[in-house]
């Protein structure tokens, strides 16, 4: 457990708290005034109930219309599964502005909804979302799903021999062995829309704000450090909460699930399952392949008619917003993204597989600490690296290993929340068997865990990759000028004016759909053993 705790107190305790620090500790001593302040404002407790109120609406709506997608990627096969699987994971990685603009064009004034019903959905409510949705819609799939796949079927097929119909026995026997699953899946969504930024920023208006809107807005805008350092506390403190619910009431269900390998669950659709998946297929479309067909659709439309010219321009750099082709932050943002994933594996395998073996109130606490990057604002983070990360041994500032360092922050959470229902799901006498029999230790994990685990470290590696290709809220504030990432690249062609730098930053943002679907295409395919099972 050391070393990911290690990991945890330089890289993101040590920061959040000098960012903190500097904020409530002026003049040699700790001013508490500005937390009064704070809470007693009527508009940052209007903004506090906003933030949990749309995170709880997301995540609820999130899963009703993504846990019938799991059980379709989990248990039925058809033709081009893997490949729409990883195109559901698109939007996941997808810097919040580019999506945000997405929806914009669909949603506000002279988009679908506009010219077909005469309906503008921007500025409101349902447009944010629908775009949270959109956003996690491949949390919910692939977490659930990744489980569901290695369920034993026969335990349900049992429940129908003994008489009970096919939903009796799906909510008694299979709803609550995928019970942690979903659950996991359901707290990193809302946590993402706790913390949600872009798209608030752009599909909200001034009319809605979240807590991460807010700390922004007083920290970049404003510059009152001490009232965004109590809005972090707040968010830190909501965010430990909710965790330390998730922790105590998910944990003891983890070790009664009992896993097969995933590579004979599937089946051929038949009878009710073929218009789930029509269903299934058609909420995709509208949800995801729109909004992601307007995204190209875009960096096509050049004056005159459609062509390639923003493609053509991304070869060159105008020396001023860029020292470097934009095109060139493909490379960057892989090799980054690359680095970042071995971290967050070997941070996130290591911290899971330390609570897998010991108990007790102190290893429940660590697992929520090891979930407060995901709630805590990544403003707070960036700056952080930027004025702690500055002295030796840790002088890092000039160094490219903070852009991945930071991306893993966010990348580890998925990895254990993904990895630890299958590892305490694994029954220990198969190990004790094992060994009884004479094999090492790495040969009982080789031949009897890595079967179960190998899907599901295929799936973290997945996530992680994901989250560090379009991680922007810290990146923006660490990465080097010489060698931005495709985010970045975005966001500062979205912040220049005029149709040509909008255009280029829809071809980037194309470019970047395109990488991140070829990556988690190449990821489906890859087999950790020969039983593991696909990814």
């Amino acid at each position: 457990m050391t070393p990911p705790f290690a990991f945890f107190a330089v890289f993101f305790a040590y920061p959040v708290a000098s960012i903190v620090g500097r904020g409530l500790h002026q003049g040699g001593h700790w001013r508490l005034s500005p937390v009064k302040d704070v809470l007693g404002d009527a508009a940052i407790r209007h903004v506090l109930w906003f933030t949990c109120w749309q995170a709880a609406a997301s995540t609820a709506l999130t899963l009703a219309l993504a846990l019938p997608g799991a059980y379709v990627f989990a248990r039925l096969d058809f033709p081009g599964r893997k490949l729409l699987r990883a195109v559901v994971t698109v939007p996941f990685v997808l810097p919040t502005v580019v999506a945000g603009a997405a929806f914009l064009a669909l949603l506000g004034r002279g988009g679908f909804t506009d010219d077909l019903l005469g309906l503008r959905l921007d500025t409101s409510v349902w447009a944010i979302l629908v775009a949270h949705v959109f956003f996690n819609y491949a949390v919910v799939v692939r977490t659930v799903g990744g489980l569901w796949a290695q369920l034993d079927p026969r335990q349900e097929e049992a429940a129908r021999m003994l008489g009970a119909g096919r939903l009796a026995a799906w909510r008694r026997v299979t709803l609550p062995a995928l019970g942690p699953s979903v659950a996991a899946a359901a707290l990193m969504v809302f946590l993402f829309t706790f913390t949600s930024f872009g798209v608030i920023q752009i599909l909200g208006g001034p009319t809605y704000s979240t807590l991460e809107v807010e700390i922004y807005r007083q920290t970049a805008e404003l510059l009152d450090l001490p009232t965004a350092a109590v809005l972090t506390l707040l968010q830190l403190a909501a965010v430990a909460a909710i965790l330390a619910v998730h922790a105590g009431t998910v944990r003891r269900r983890e070790a009664t699930l009992r896993l097969v390998d995933a590579g004979g669950t599937a089946h051929r659709p038949r009878g009710g399952e073929r218009v789930l998946l029509a269903a299934v297929l058609a909420t995709i479309g509208v949800l995801i392949l729109l909004p992601l067909g307007v995204l190209v659709a875009r960096s096509l439309d050049v004056p005159g008619g459609y062509g390639f010219g923003y493609y053509r321009a991304l070869t060159s750099a105008d020396g001023g917003t860029f020292l470097v082709p934009p095109l060139q932050t493909v490379g960057n943002s892989l090799r980054y993204a690359a680095v970042a994933t071995v971290i967050a594996l070997l941070v996130g395998g290591l911290a899971a597989a330390a609570l897998v073996r010991r108990a007790g109130r102190l290893v429940r606490g660590f697992d929520a600490l090891l979930m407060l990057p995901l709630g805590t604002s990544a403003v707070t983070v960036g700056f952080g690296f930027l004025i702690t990360l500055d002295k030796a041994p840790l002088d890092l500032r000039d160094s490219w290993l903070l852009v991945p360092l930071a991306q893993a922050l966010v990348g580890v959470p998925f990895v254990i929340r993904v990895m630890l229902p299958v590892l305490r799901a694994v029954d220990h006498r198969l190990r004790e068997a094992a060994a009884v029999l004479g094999a090492s230790p790495p040969r009982v994990w080789r031949e009897v865990e890595l079967p179960f685990v190998g899907r599901a470290l295929g799936i973290a590696a997945g996530f992680a990759f994901a989250v560090s290709l379009g991680e922007f809220g810290a990146t923006v504030f660490i990465a080097r000028p010489d060698s931005p990432t495709l985010p970045v690249a975005v966001s500062r062609l979205l912040g220049r004016a005029g149709a040509a730098n909008y255009g280029q930053a829809m071809a980037l943002s194309t470019i970047l759909m395109l990488v991140c679907a070829a990556s988690l295409l190449i990821l489906e395919n890859l087999r950790t053993t020969d039983t593991a099972g696909e990814f």
